[in-house]
């Protein structure tokens, strides 16, 4: 059995930009401490939500680093490594590992997309280069290529493949993928709406968009579910959904970061070519934010 890098509710954390186009790490402080009072039970950093993919690769490694000595072990922080090359994955998961990160959230590769036996070497060579455990993520909607159940029981023998970020929406692979792996794969929800079915089936909780505006909550639904209280946690489910369904009304992650400037965090813009939310999209996510009851 292989112990989960964390059980509950880790938050896809955004990235806040100053106006002058860096890194806010003063803003992005405040937003991690915040996670951190409001029950969010690790940081994922530098990932999709985190416009991983329009960082350069000096601010990638700067904001992994101030991230992991900023959080100082008070929660573990799963660190981006992913890329669609190998050796450059490598060495994001060395550098991560070098800053004291607990994990490596590691993609798909996408565009130049391999096969199946290509997906088992380009990820145990990952593993391989360094003892951190990864974290797979399967996201086929925006790579364009989706682990097999049989991929991911031969990566799953890897003693530092810890588990899963599902992201497919195909719960038939997921049972498949959950009945073939057992406890040797870890697994999250990568989608917001589908937390409490996926944790009945034995998940450990969810990689969430959501908790970047609702931290709590995000974290009393996992608890639920790890509790064994199915009911109250579909029922919390449910009341989410539309918040959760306004925080994807566009592509990931305009509408988050929108959502939390409507709540006062100072995020900046966001990086070309992801643009500011339409009007009649911005008046939905503020009518979702206040119906929830969010708030800084």
């Amino acid at each position: 059995m292989k112990k989960p890098i964390f059980t509950g509710a880790g938050v896809a954390v955004v990235t806040p930009f100053c106006s002058t186009g860096e890194v806010n790490f003063e803003e992005f402080g405040k937003i991690i401490d915040h996670q951190i009072a409001n029950g969010t039970d690790s940081i994922i950093v530098c990932g999709t939500t985190g416009e991983s993919s329009a960082l350069h690769d000096r601010e990638h490694r700067e904001v992994v680093a101030w991230c992991c000595e900023y959080v100082n072990h008070r929660v573990p922080v799963i660190a981006g490594v992913g890329s669609n090359d190998t050796a450059y994955a490598i060495e994001l998961t060395k550098f991560a590992a070098e800053c004291g990160a607990d994990g490596g959230l590691s993609v798909t590769p996408y565009y130049n997309k391999t096969s199946q036996r290509g997906l088992v070497t380009h990820f145990t060579q990952i593993a391989d280069c360094s003892d951190l455990p990864i974290v797979l993520y399967n996201v086929p909607s925006r790579t364009g290529i989706c682990f097999t159940a049989d991929t991911l029981f031969e990566l799953s023998k890897h003693p530092n493949i810890n588990g899963l970020k599902a992201a497919s929406g195909n719960f038939s692979l997921l049972a498949e993928t959950m009945a073939k792996c057992g406890d040797n794969l870890n697994v999250w929800s990568g989608n917001d709406d589908q937390v409490v079915p996926l944790m009945s089936l034995g998940g450990k909780g969810v990689i969430s968009v959501l908790s970047n505006v609702a931290p709590q909550i995000t974290h009393d639904l996992t608890q639920l579910c790890l509790d064994n209280k199915f009911p109250e946690a579909a029922k919390l489910q449910l009341s989410l959904h539309g918040l959760i369904d306004a925080l994807f009304c566009e592509v990931n992650p305009i509408p988050v970061k929108k959502a939390m400037e409507l709540l006062g965090w100072n995020v900046g813009k966001l990086r070309m070519p992801l643009i500011e939310a339409s009007d009649d999209h911005i008046a939905y996510i503020k009518r979702e934010l206040e119906a929830a009851g969010c708030r800084i």
